[in-house]
């Protein structure tokens, strides 16, 4: 049995450009992209994709160069998905809401040979180059050798604006390309086809490598595990940056449906789009319900068929899966982080919820659910020890993975891999627990635990609570110190309508959540820190919360510190049937 050989007629390495190339044949005059009135069919997309390899190879890219593009969810960085693969080549698609110090270090890290740019980002993308150009001169003042990128502006396919930052632009690669370019051949499965980086919420950024088998089993997984049928509408109201769109960008040619392009993710764009074109699955972080939900008359339409969310960045509040529930929106939960190529979890739904309350539903919902098919395992262990913690939806320890759609690792960075993998393991640096019926609930960063007087307490289960309350739009808890504790919780919130106090989250924090687990203090702010996906940096709302109990404590608030911790002891002492209800809560 082991002399059987393979052959190119029973062996072919797994990769995603497969998906398009089967799209061209057995869909090919199905709509592949629509974008601000223009639309093409798979035929079309398939045919650009290969006149933009061929255009790329006679530039000199070769395997394994990087291309980069700098662009929102136009119809041009969907092509590139395929297109820079086909020519050997491997693709960053860079964060659009990144500064020009960070897009230089990116192009200097990657050492991108092409930097493809949208016509809205040249003057970001010029101020990346220029600093590019300084960092590489020598203390001289003379120039180091180093081989710039070439730059390719990507202008409006719907009303061209004639900017350029050089001779090229994306459309004219298009036209002189050869439309039978049959691309290059994928020898190995194990070879890059991205590279991403990390938003560093909790540290410096990493490039993430991806490679064609492990993006090809994550797609395959996704949309078997979203049950995503042919002939779907997808909107792009996720960035194609983020993850290769989960995967999606290759998912939606696997199933011949049509790509729905936004340029900016508003609320009335979104809305339009899915009135407009019947979209029937999305993707997005929790922010975005908060922009639908909070849409002016004027700028919602009428949702004429069910739209499937699948959503995932941050756990979302169920008071708020609930509000998008009853707007006609069927959501789906997933958990993942960049290293794991997108989603790695998902809440698979059970019929036999269907007859529970809306409320516990909604509780259900919000769980990061089980592994999908990609992955080999999952568990949530004790990161020092690396025992599995008991599955009774309370004790918490790190989540790891393990599987074929995890990260091949992080680019120049040997260290970094390393740490990242344990005893065959993948560790996500994120705090959860397994409830009994095997599925998986995040609690928090490992950084974002707040250890109070020995006690545990989960960030994330207080912005839940917190999220609830009508006046509240969004909600951030993080520790600060306590003279007594150690740590408390102090949040931050985003009000709907100025109006309610500190006093009155407070005294409605006391009727809903142990009195252990009670914020200390409530700051108002406009708006929360966020990186570039939608995380909210919680590491610059820790730097103000230090500052502000210094503040507090050094007053003592004009009570003596007696006073305050016999109000504790009382809290603790007082309260510890609390966390019995909580636990019952947490099984749910």
């Amino acid at each position: 049995m082991d002399r059987i050989a393979k052959s190119p007629a029973n062996y072919v390495p797994l990769t995603p450009l497969t998906f398009i190339k089967r799209a061209s044949m057995v869909y090919s005059n199905r709509t592949s992209v629509i974008y601000a009135g223009v639309s093409f069919t798979w035929r079309q997309t398939y045919e650009r994709c290969c006149r933009l390899a061929y255009s790329l190879r006679a530039l000199n890219v070769a395997k394994n160069d990087v291309v980069s593009v700098l662009a929102p969810n136009v119809p041009a960085l969907y092509e590139m998905h395929f297109a820079v693969p086909m020519a050997g080549a491997v693709l960053n698609a860079m964060n659009t809401r990144l500064d020009a110090k960070n897009i230089a270090t990116i192009l200097l890290h990657s050492e991108a040979k092409v930097f493809f740019v949208d016509y809205q980002y040249v003057p970001l993308a010029s101020e990346a180059l220029r600093l590019v150009v300084a960092s590489k001169s020598n203390k001289d003042g003379s120039s180091a050798q180093y081989a710039m990128p070439l730059v390719i502006v990507i202008d409006d396919l719907h009303k061209p604006t004639g900017v350029r930052l050089g001779n090229l632009e994306y459309e004219k690669l298009i036209d002189h390309g050869n439309p039978r370019y049959p691309g290059e051949d994928v020898e190995d499965e194990w070879d890059a086809i991205a590279l991403n980086y990390t938003s560093g919420t909790t540290s410096a950024p990493k490039g993430v490598v991806y490679s064609h088998r492990g993006a090809f089993l994550s797609t395959m997984s996704l949309i078997q595990g979203w049950e995503m049928g042919t002939e779907a509408v997808y909107l792009w109201s996720l960035p194609m940056f983020h993850c290769n769109g989960w995967t999606f960008t290759w998912g939606v040619a696997a199933r011949g449906g049509a790509n729905v392009c936004i340029r900016n993710t508003t609320a009335e764009e979104m809305y339009k789009s899915i009135s407009l074109h019947n979209v029937t699955h999305m993707c997005c972080a929790p922010i975005v319900f908060n922009i639908l939900l909070e849409a002016k008359p004027h700028e919602r339409c009428e949702i004429k068929s069910k739209v499937n969310i699948l959503t995932g960045g941050a756990p979302p509040p169920a008071a708020l899966l609930e509000k998008m529930e009853d707007l006609g929106f069927h959501i789906m939960h997933a958990y993942g982080l960049t290293e794991a190529t997108g989603p790695a979890l998902v809440c698979e739904w059970q019929t036999k919820w269907n007859q529970l309350p809306s409320d516990q539903q909604a509780r259900l919902k919000a769980r990061q659910g089980v592994g999908i098919l990609t992955l080999a395992d999952v568990d949530v262990k004790n990161k020092d020890t690396m025992e599995s913690v008991p599955r009774d939806g309370m004790t918490m320890g790190e989540i790891v993975l393990r599987g074929s759609s995890i990260m091949k690792g992080y680019l120049k960075d040997e260290k970094a891999t390393a740490n990242a993998f344990k005893n065959g393991w993948f560790l996500t640096g994120d705090v959860g627990v397994i409830h009994p019926d095997g599925y998986l609930e995040i609690k928090d960063r490992s950084k974002d635990v707040i250890i109070s007087g020995g006690e545990n307490i989960s960030s994330v289960e207080l912005e839940s609570i917190l999220f609830k309350h009508p006046a509240i739009l969004e909600a951030a808890v993080v520790a600060m110190p306590h003279p007594r504790w150690g740590e408390s919780p102090c949040a931050f919130v985003v009000l709907k309508n100025p109006g309610t106090t500190e006093t009155e989250i407070l005294a409605y924090c006391r009727k809903k959540m142990s009195k252990f687990m009670v914020p200390k203090k409530v700051e108002f702010v406009k708006e929360l820190p966020k990186t570039g996906t939608g995380k909210v940096q919680k590491v610059e709302l820790r730097k103000i919360a230090q500052t502000q109990i210094s503040e507090k404590t050094s007053t003592n608030n004009k009570r003596s510190e007696k006073e305050i911790h016999v109000d504790e002891n009382r809290y603790y002492e007082s309260e510890l049937h609390d966390q019995d209800k909580l636990l019952a809560i947490s099984r749910l």
